[in-house]
């Protein structure tokens, strides 16, 4: 298969590229800088400028574009970078597809989808919930229906916390840990829909080769944990204990509406559609994906 990917440098993006030519598929990349290298074409969705050469014979196209969610406020210019980074993308990108007749669309987007749904489970089926990531989402989403209605297969990754051994969210908590300031955020009873970067990368591979899945499909682990157990698990893998509380006022005053949205919020998201069809996960446990990525 000859796939287009962009936001191929990010964490999940560069793993991607490598999996799916170690699957023997021609990967060709959408850069915003000048190309540099034969699998390279520019495009600058800003501007609503693609190579169109990158789409001619593509058979599927991956959008992983966005700017991070909960790496600083969200002053009303983050909340349009959040937004514009991930709707413009997508919106140039579907209409490539639709003009070029290219079969498949795998676009991000995410479990924020579902907004904060406590204890209750989650699946593909959940209907969206409310805050500013839930419609950042919605919007995200309905930017691929230019590829829709010309009848392309379009798959919408609602990825979860990505656990990776560098980058993702344990790259961010493990020097924390190391100096024994890993701590539970608030109560620690909000639900962390994780998944492994490997299984976050078999996911998305699957998504492209498979052409039976389409429609929303939840990128998480099929066991769910609460920040707590998080906490708790991240510790214990690392040998630093973990006992500390971060209060909700601490918060709230580093990252604002950040903080209740990304941080004390969270969804017990299932990856229904995932087992439905068969995806075998290499990481089913959080336990199993701590001990592969440290």
């Amino acid at each position: 298969m000859r796939v287009v990917i962009a936001g191929s440098s990010g964490l999940i993006g560069t793993s991607l590229v490598a999996a799916l030519r170690q699957g023997e598929h021609e990967v060709l990349r959408l850069v915003r800088r000048r190309p540099a290298a034969p699998d390279e074409h520019g495009w600058d969705p800003a501007k609503g400028e693609l190579d169109e050469a990158a789409l001619a014979g593509a058979d599927a196209v991956v959008n992983l574009c966005g700017a991070g969610i909960a790496d600083r406020r969200w002053s009303t210019e983050r909340k349009e970078l959040l937004v514009s980074s991930r709707v413009r993308p997508t919106v140039l990108l579907a209409e490539a597809v639709a003009r070029h007749g290219v079969p498949a669309l795998v676009n991000g987007s995410a479990v924020g989808y579902y907004g904060d749904t406590g204890d209750r489970l989650v699946t593909e089926s959940t209907p969206p919930g409310t805050g500013f990531l839930a419609d950042l989402c919605r919007q995200w989403e309905a930017a691929t229906s230019p590829a829709v209605d010309a009848g392309a297969r379009v798959a919408l990754s609602r990825t979860g916390l990505v656990v990776a051994h560098s980058g993702g969210l344990v790259g961010r908590l493990k020097p924390l840990f190391s100096m024994l300031l890993g701590a539970k955020l608030g109560g620690g009873r909000q639900y962390m829909p994780w998944i492994s970067l490997d299984d976050a990368v078999g996911a998305l591979r699957f998504l492209v080769e498979n052409s039976a899945v389409s429609g929303p499909v939840n990128l998480t682990g099929p066991a769910p944990v609460t920040n707590a157990e998080f906490t708790r698990e991240l510790g214990a893998a690392l040998g630093r204990p973990a006992p500390w509380t971060v209060p909700e006022f601490v918060l709230r005053a580093a990252l604002g509406e950040a903080a209740d949205e990304a941080m004390l919020a969270g969804q017990r998201a299932m990856p229904e559609r995932l087992d439905e069809h068969g995806y075998p996960f290499a990481h089913p446990t959080l336990d199993a994906a701590l001990n592969a990525v440290l």
